[in-house]
């Protein structure tokens, strides 16, 4: 697979000034694709992760920053033990646990692809579906893609479907969006775009809206979801549907308060 020389391309609202050039590690970008994994207390899920990422990915040039988001159970050790024998695997790791968007920022700055693929480390996100999200940004030239889960299977019970789904409508009719599944981890942006990103605590819930916010383009493609065979679940009630609403309309306000304008001539 070549390299994936992509640039943003804006469209709809526009923000006529780019912020301060984003933090570029100082080894090159020189990557294809960097995932980007939060990892907390899912030590029996990481080594059939990268077995099933080296397959999926086979060809392509690689990394995988897998951010240890103070994980209790030693996934830790467990990663350093897996990166004696995957080079590309580039570890992050925070002293205590900061959260999942927290995670997804630490991952975007130090990630040195052209692509950001993100995903969940428990394996029901099936690394066989990445190959299809790279294929459609290129093809579409969006700013981002996202999956959206088919066959949906929490494992354990109807509940946990009815609470993503209500949380699922409250970020989309507060914010005046349509994405199909916006609770799905598995997501591909270029590189320059997740860099500008505006991040929050909670904020991972709503990437492709804030994508939208800076005048970006997002694609949808369906992915598969699997039942988790390692661990418990993170996500409750609390964290599923009353955070999305909290977060939503911080989302919101963020979307009416925007600066908007083109610029039509500049001398200088």
């Amino acid at each position: 697979m070549g390299v994936l020389g992509f640039t943003w391309e804006r469209g709809g609202c526009q923000l006529a000034r780019t912020p301060a050039a984003p933090y570029v590690p100082a080894v090159s970008l020189a990557l294809d694709v960097s995932l980007v994994i939060p990892v907390y207390n899912e030590r029996d899920n990481l080594a059939p992760l990268v077995t099933e990422i080296a397959a999926a990915l086979r060809g392509v040039r690689y990394e995988l920053v897998a951010v240890n988001d103070g994980s209790t159970d030693g996934s830790l050790d467990a990663l350093k033990a897996l990166k004696r024998d995957h080079p590309e695997l580039h570890l992050v790791s925070f002293a205590e646990n900061a959260g999942q968007t927290a995670a997804f920022a630490a991952g975007f700055q130090a990630a040195r692809g052209r692509v950001i693929v993100t995903l969940d480390a428990d394996l029901q996100n099936d690394p066989a579906d990445i190959p299809a999200l790279l294929a459609e940004l290129e093809r579409s030239g969006a700013s981002a893609v996202v999956g959206y889960r088919v066959g949906r299977r929490e494992g354990d019970s109807g509940w946990r479907l009815l609470q993503s789904r209500i949380a699922n409508g409250i970020r989309n009719r507060l914010n005046r969006e349509t994405i199909r599944d916006t609770g799905c981890s598995l997501k591909a942006f270029r590189v320059e775009v997740a860099r500008a990103l505006p991040l929050f605590n909670g904020m991972h819930r709503f990437l492709p809206t804030l994508v939208k916010l800076r005048g970006g383009t997002v694609a949808e493609v369906p992915v598969r979801h699997r039942p988790r065979r390692f661990g418990t679940s993170k996500y409750g009630m609390w964290n599923r549907a009353l955070r999305a609403l909290l977060d939503a309309f911080a989302v919101r306000w963020m979307q009416r308060r925007a600066l908007r304008y083109r610029v039509t001539e500049e001398l200088p």
